[in-house]
């Protein structure tokens, strides 16, 4: 498979867990490619004493098997600058044209999947960005109004998907409420089949409000929104609730479900975290290219000191390498 990585902030950890991935996937028979900048991944090199050896490339084309022990870095931006640990506008702007690049040679074919390092929301919108986020970006640069965002750790097999993203709590309702959650839900089940070779995958979906409401004493979602879409897919599809959040991640329940969909970002992103903060994998499902990310942010505090680890991309370059392999499967002619 050929992998891009995106650079991510170039003042925060993503260039370090880069670099470091590098080296453990170095004799494999994979490709790897960085979108950013030759000058930011030389610095980290030197800084951190990190042994891997660099190529400028001018064409992605001219990647090969990490066998050969280069790792080729095609030139987006070269920095004024590099300052750990600061945000910059500057640095803002080199991330997401990292991004950007990277999807376009996912989008014609000569990379297989995308793997993005961190990036920082506040350095976006100082270089004047108004998605803030890899996935309304992505989501924007191919053309998919509302990807969906999940998790999922390789170790335990836990999944979350969410059905709001990064919104506000006050506007969660009312987006709950207005989204098509039946074809929400029939997306994310056809995702799980093709990415994760599920064919017919266990969905739990989380209640809006605590208690799930207790039959409409703490909220109206469940009885008006949530259950009724449950009900009505439950003849399609393996979906059972809606649960409540503390009670189904207390119990242990998710266990016996492939996936669970969480209402709002902090009701599934909290549990998850605490039981997949070094492995956990960011995906963007829904997208025509395969994406994949770290479970964690730029690490601003400490960037440029050796501290950062690089487990959680290494799983995301993992992951992505099996959901390139599993849609080719799919795309395959069944003798």
């Amino acid at each position: 498979m050929r992998i891009v990585w995106s650079l991510g902030d170039p003042h925060g950890i993503g260039p370090e867990i880069i670099l470091k991935s590098f080296l453990a996937f170095e004799g494999s028979s994979h490709s790897f490619l960085v979108a950013g900048s030759y000058t930011v991944l030389e610095y980290y090199k030197k800084v951190l004493n990190l042994p891997v050896k660099l190529k400028l490339v001018t064409s992605a084309e001219e990647m090969t098997p990490a066998r050969g022990g280069l790792l080729p870095v095609l030139s987006i931006a070269e920095p004024d600058d590099i300052r750990p640990g600061e945000i910059s506008a500057e640095a803002g702007q080199l991330a997401m044209k990292s991004i950007a690049e990277a999807a376009r040679l996912c989008l014609s074919g000569v990379c297989d999947g995308l793997v993005t390092a961190p990036i920082q929301k506040e350095a976006v919108a100082l270089a004047g960005y108004t998605e803030s986020g890899h996935t309304g970006f992505l989501g924007s640069i191919v053309g998919v109004p509302s990807p969906t965002m999940m998790f999922f750790d390789p170790l335990s097999e836990l999944r979350v998907a969410l059905a709001t993203i990064h919104e506000p709590i006050e506007k969660v309702p009312e987006l709950i409420r207005t989204m098509n959650l039946d074809a929400f839900l029939f997306n994310l089940a056809s995702s799980l089949k093709i990415d994760f070779d599920l064919p017919a995958p266990r969905i739990a979906v989380l209640g809006l409000n605590p208690h799930a409401s207790d039959g409409g004493v703490m909220g109206s979602e469940e009885q008006e929104i949530i259950r009724p879409c449950i009900e009505r897919l439950s003849s399609h599809l393996r979906v059972e609730g809606p649960f409540p959040a503390d009670g189904f991640f207390g119990a242990g329940m998710y266990r016996h479900y492939d996936i669970v969909v969480a209402m709002y970002h902090d009701q599934g992103l909290l549990p998850f975290k605490v039981l997949a903060f070094d492995t956990g994998v960011n995906i963007t499902l829904g997208l025509p290219i395969v994406r994949t990310s770290p479970d964690h942010g730029t690490g601003f505090n400490i960037a440029g000191k050796g501290k950062a680890s690089p487990r959680s991309f290494r799983e995301a370059t993992l992951l992505a390498i099996t959901i390139a392999q599993n849609r080719i499967k799919q795309t395959e002619p069944h003798l």
